[in-house]
């Protein structure tokens, strides 16, 4: 498309130019409504990344609606670049979660990067330090040159920026399966640390306030990105390369530490970073927020590149960017800041009265909005929505054991699973010690961070079975919370809240629309019972290529606080002698389960139960015998059953062994994935007091010092093992797959 303010608006509309940009006929009437005359070239434009999904929410709106966003200490929800969650001391946690799926399909390595760049700033937005990175990751299997590439890029990107903008990353999640074959997921999660008295907001306030811009220069990277994220994968995806961003962590680095420094200062009114939809998301939002206006011009606006016109200025996502409200008179102070750091920092506009977006270019006036158009008043679609002839077929199928003869065997396929294989190959690549506060760091259920000069820590996971929420959208939507929580209480750590990553084909489609809906209803009931409010997110739809859709993933990144440093439990058995307890009933529950992959190839039949009643029970339960001193080790049951989760608990090169004796269909016990189970262990003289804290319990067996895994069912070994065998097919499998030729 031409890039041009030569196109006239009645060129716009006879050749209908606006449906390039991402404007329906319905959507542009709208616009010439709004305005009473037809839009020129750069307003179009405006209106197109502000109304698309990306940017207004407009089909998932009426859904996010039903998330529980509020209880006491939630400082700040939704609306904001971050959720804000009091933690005692008048400290603050600061996260969210935000995709990067279209960019990192099309240039791996930026779109990945840049990504994680994007959710550091909105962070730091907000006033608080960045302290540790997470990711959750989707691929499809490791099985052709393309998904190889795909992953090893995107990790390195990840890796690339994390490390040189000098914030840990201390875990994540990766899965892999064929729905994501040319639609991979790269969602990041930052989590900031802030005061109380430091929490800013992104908001244009106070009529002749002076806009001023920081950081980096405008170029073309990025233009239409918002729109570009709010449509199908196109086959041909080589040609959206313009559309993603190229990113500077050094520059980020800088960035931090002047907007760390400016919000001490009381000249400064609101600040927020330049993301989606560049200038153009970031001007509109704050002054309609504010109840406002805003007027800029353009030719103060720092630029990389020779004759901008206005259109390509407000749509670039050029990175390392924000955008800042300053009290009048007090702009030298402000400017100063980010120019001790080597950054640029210009007047750009000012807050007006009148209620409306007013840009000027050369004199020209290049677009002028009612500000509110943009934002709050953006259309909101109430799709169609239709159960899936699917999972009507799978709920009439009658629960069914995989047949198994060597469970042994069985075992070490899971262990190579690429989903349960070590993700150590990934993270090993990034820098998850700096800043001096990672506590437990990548490869456990929930990573760890020490807050300093406190005797207290933060605990972080991400999760999601996309599996579970394909068959049953509802069930897998409240599983997927409930695995968060269960990680966040393994380490020793009461869960706070979340933010959500909701990642969905074209939501057009009403079975897609159906499972948003069924999804976010699970998430939202387990929200509510297990008492972790939705404080932030991130909708990313129109994933799908070729006309197939990804399994619906709504990723859930959640956020725990330690009360004490005392209460971080590893999720590995700890000694000899130990006595190893299973919490929760074994169902014959295989539906989308890791053996009914192996088995079968597919998934189908009934997810998991789920009772979430039980579910807090039981976690607060096994959180007071943690907080009480009486657990050594806890560790969460999840893909793969038991029997996964036994070997996992021997994998941390200690030598220790386990001797375990089940009861029931070896196949059951081994491997179903039934829900709210827990393996933990407990030195013998406190086996007592941990019988009187947690209903439910099994003593199953005892942690050895042989280095060996033996199971046994009805007194015959169905597993014996060298745990060291075991552990290298683990730790071997992914730098296998990567290296083997497709």
């Amino acid at each position: 498309m031409l890039l041009t303010r030569n196109i006239s608006p009645e060129q716009i509309e006879h050749d209908k130019l606006y449906k390039d940009m991402g404007l329906s006929d319905k959507e542009y009437d709208m616009v010439k409504n709004i305005l009473k005359r037809r839009p020129n070239f750069t307003e179009t434009g405006i209106f197109s990344v502000m109304w698309s999904e990306h940017c207004s929410y407009k089909t998932s709106k009426p859904l996010l609606g039903k998330f529980p966003t509020k209880a006491p200490h939630v400082l700040q929800g939704p609306g904001e670049g971050a959720g804000v969650i009091d933690i005692g001391d008048k400290q603050a946690v600061v996260f969210k979660i935000e995709s990067h799926n279209h960019p990192s399909a099309v240039e791996p390595y930026q779109g990945a990067a840049t990504g994680v760049g994007g959710i550091i700033r909105d962070v730091f937005s907000m006033g608080a330090r960045p302290i540790a990175l997470m990711n959750s990751l989707r691929f499809g299997n490791l099985t052709s040159e393309r998904v190889k590439y795909l992953f090893s890029e995107v990790v390195s990107g990840i890796a690339g920026y994390g490390n040189c903008v000098g914030v840990p990353t201390v875990g994540g999640e990766v899965q892999f399966d064929d729905s994501y074959e040319d639609n991979p997921l790269v969602n990041a999660m930052c989590v900031g640390l802030i005061n109380h008295d430091d929490i800013q907001k992104g908001i244009a306030a106070g009529v002749g306030n002076t806009v001023i811009y920081a950081g980096a220069p405008t170029g073309r990277d990025g233009i239409h990105g918002a729109t570009f994220a709010s449509g199908d994968l196109a086959e041909d995806s080589d040609k959206d390369r313009p559309a993603v961003q190229v990113g500077d962590p050094f520059m980020e680095k800088l960035l931090i530490e002047a907007c760390m420094e400016v919000i001490h200062s009381d000249a400064l009114v609101g600040m927020q970073d330049m993301g989606a939809a560049g200038l153009t998301s970031s001007a509109s939002e704050m002054a309609s927020k504010a109840g406002t206006g805003m007027e800029m011009n353009l030719d103060n606006v720092p630029q990389r590149e020779t004759n901008m016109n206005a259109y390509e200025m407000m749509l670039s996502e050029s990175q390392e960017r924000m955008l800042l409200v300053v009290k009048k008179g007090r702009e030298q102070e402000i400017i100063d800041v980010f120019e001790k750091y080597g950054l640029q920092a210009v007047a750009v506009g000012e807050v007006i009265q009148e209620k409306v977006f007013r840009i000027k270019q050369h004199g020209e006036v290049e677009a002028d909005i009612p500000v509110d158009a943009l934002a709050e008043e953006a259309p909101v679609y109430h799709l169609p929505s239709t159960e899936a002839a699917y999972y009507r077929a799978n709920q009439q199928l009658e629960d069914t054991v995989p047949n198994v003869t060597d469970h042994a065997s069985t075992l070490k396929q899971l262990l190579q699973q690429p989903t349960i294989a070590s993700k150590e190959w990934v993270y090993d690549q990034y820098d998850s010690m700096v800043q001096t506060n990672t506590v437990v760091a990548p490869g456990s259920d929930a990573a760890v961070i020490r807050i300093k000069e406190k005797d207290k820590a933060l605990a972080i996971t991400t999760d999601c079975n996309s599996r579970y929420i394909y068959l049953d959208p509802e069930t897998g939507g409240k599983i997927a919370v409930a695995e968060a929580a269960r990680n966040i209480v393994c380490s020793g750590a009461r869960p706070l809240g979340l933010t959500d990553g909701l990642n969905f084909g074209n939501p057009t489609n009403p079975e897609v629309f159906w499972q948003m809906e069924k999804s976010v209803e699970g998430m939202s009931e387990a929200c509510s019972i297990l008492g972790t409010p939705v404080i932030s997110g991130n909708v990313s739809l129109y994933n799908q290529s070729r006309g197939n859709s990804i399994f619906p993933t709504p990723v859930v990144g959640m956020v725990g606080l330690h009360e004490s440093l005392d209460h971080i439990t590893p999720n590995y058995f700890q000694s000899a002698g130990d006595i190893v307890y299973l919490i929760g009933d074994t169902n014959p529950e295989f539906g989308g389960s890791e053996l009914q992959n192996i088995v079968d190839g597919s998934y189908s039949g009934k997810t998991p139960s789920i009772d979430l009643k039980l579910e807090t029970i039981r976690q607060k339960q096994l959180l007071n015998a943690i907080q009480q001193g009486v657990v050594e080790s806890a560790h969460d049951l999840a893909e793969g059953g038991l029997g996964v989760a036994l070997a996992e608990s021997v994998f941390n090169d200690s030598g220790l062994g386990v001797e375990v004796e089940l009861s029931g269909d070896p196949t059951v016990a081994l491997f179903s994935e039934s829900q709210s189970r827990f393996i933990v262990t407990v030195k013998a003289h406190k086996k007592d007091q941990l019988e009187q804290l947690i209903d439910g319990l099994q003593q199953i067996g005892t942690v050895t010092g042989e280095g060996k895994m033996t199971v046994k069912s009805t007194n015959t070994n169905v597993i014996q093992e060298e745990v060291d065998q075991l552990r290298d097919l683990w730790k071997g499998a992914i730098p296998c797959l990567l290296k083997s030729k497709a």
